[in-house]
Order: C-alpha cells, then structure tokens, then sequence
C-alpha cells in the first residue's frame, strides 16, 4: 500500500502572509493537524501545524527557555503579546522544512517519517507540489479497511 492509495487530497492550505487567528481558525475547522503554507506560485515553503500554536501566553503556557519567537517579537511597552501575535502571519512561526514523502512511499515508510520526527502527519508530494496528506487518521482507517476485508492489502 503506497501513500497515495490512503492520503486525503482535500485539504486546506495557507499563505505565508495569512494572519494566526485566520489560520488557527482554519485548522479547528477543517480538523486538520497542519495547514500547507503556500506562495503564490502554488509552491511549498512550510508548514504551520497545532504545535506551533502550543506554547501561547494568551493560554498561560510559557515560551521554552530562550524561545525563538519572545526574540522576534521583542519586548514592546505597554503593548500586549497577543495584539503583537494578532499582527503576525503564519511565516513568523510556520516549520519552514516540513517533512514530506513521495506519492509513491510505503506506508511503512510513512509511518518511520512521522515516527523519527514525532509528527501526527506528513505531506505528499507529486513533483514537488503538495498532493496530499497522510496522517494518523488515514493510517488508521487503512488499518481497519484491512482488518475488515481479509486478504485484501
């Protein structure tokens, strides 16, 4: 079984300029685990996914230790993190290396991306453009198709 026979090709995607509110809006509607950031040309320059939405003082959760994003909003007085983070685009906190396999990959090596890098789902690339989405979801319905109808992969 290869990542096209199981991935969702209906998804959402995003812009690199398209505000976090927008995008967190968009990721609770679709009950989607990431949005594909696209530029204009349709290509893919990153991810923005749940977990870069995690660590939010708007929630009470501290930054990490040294955290990347407190250093790129700075300390602004008497300004708000969350009316500094309302003026941000997903580029501000997107993964800008998101990891991908072919249309083509196994299943079992969909399963070892998302295993080495702790990650709930994985873009499918066909030429270098986003065609789809595996994730746990879709493994799991895999599973159960198959559990359901013996000898059938």
């Amino acid at each position: 079984m290869r990542a096209s026979d199981i991935m969702r090709t209906s998804f959402a995607t995003v812009k690199p300029e398209t505000p976090l509110l927008e995008a967190l809006h968009l990721l609770l509607e679709t009950n989607q685990r990431g949005l594909p950031v696209l530029d204009d040309g349709g290509a893919l320059v990153g991810i923005v996914a749940e977990g870069d939405f995690l660590h939010r003082r708007e929630l009470g959760v501290s930054y990490p230790e040294g955290f990347w994003l407190e250093w790129l909003l700075g300390k602004q007085e008497g300004q708000l993190v969350s009316e500094r983070t309302r003026g941000l685009g997903v580029d501000a906190v997107m993964s800008r290396h998101p990891v991908c396999v072919d249309e083509n990959a196994t299943i079992e090596a969909v399963v070892k991306e998302m295993d080495m890098h702790q990650i709930s789902q994985v873009l499918v690339l066909h030429d270098r453009q986003a065609v789809g989405i595996v994730g746990r979801m879709q493994i799991l319905t895999a599973l159960e198709r198959c559990l359901r109808e013996p000898g059938k992969p």
